[in-house]
């Protein structure tokens, strides 16, 4: 039935939402799945390990409309030190946005990336409110999701799905500056630091 590589993208790594999605779908996986994760330094290795497998599976959280650096140097060795035979490629995005639309530029450059390197283009989840959903009644809503991706790759098939959580912006909007605050006090800044560009520096 083949192999499938997964490889979290995410900068944060070891506290990822992305390590809990790229779990969800290994345990869903009805192939013989492997978990990685990308570093600066191990490109090398990561592109010998795709030579071992099927298909690719990218998890990896949205960055202002694009993949993450971390994920875009990967890709630049992957480009330059390819597998004789190309594994399929899939996404799993997520994003804090609501809206798993969101996440539609940035699937789009990973689609470019595979036409012009030659990587057949395979499925994609797109998970809205993806730091957030997780941790509410709605989980269950991503699982299937995640199932339905395994399903997809485990046949063959190319299939686009999203998933968010089902309520209003106006909702989503007041849990999440409630959640950031309460973050905020925790850690001793105010919402007023929080809004200026020196909170980078913290």
């Amino acid at each position: 039935m083949g192999k499938i590589l997964i490889l979290n993208g995410s900068p944060r790594e070891p506290r990822s939402n992305s390590k809990q999605y790229a779990a969800l779908f290994a345990k869903a996986s009805r192939m013989d799945t492997e978990y990685r994760a990308i570093t600066k330094t191990n490109h090398l290795e990561l592109c010998r390990a795709a030579a071992d497998c099927d298909q690719l599976l990218l998890v990896f959280p949205l960055y202002a409309d694009s993949p993450p650096v971390t994920l875009l140097h990967f890709l630049r060795a992957l480009a330059e030190h390819p597998p004789a035979e190309k594994p399929r490629v899939s996404v799993l995005i997520n994003c804090g946005f609501l809206e798993p639309e969101q996440n539609d530029v940035a699937v789009e450059i990973i689609q470019a990336f595979c036409q012009a390197n030659g990587y057949p283009f395979g499925s994609v989840l797109e998970i809205g409110g993806g730091e957030a959903i997780l941790n509410t009644p709605f989980a269950f809503l991503v699982r299937r999701k995640i199932g339905k991706l395994a399903a997809a790759m485990a046949t063959g098939r190319s299939r686009r799905l999203k998933v968010t959580m089902p309520i209003t912006k106006k909702m989503y909007l007041g849990a999440s500056t409630t959640y950031w605050e309460n973050y905020g006090k925790r850690n001793g800044i105010t919402r007023a630091q929080m809004e200026t560009m020196e909170i980078e520096g913290r």
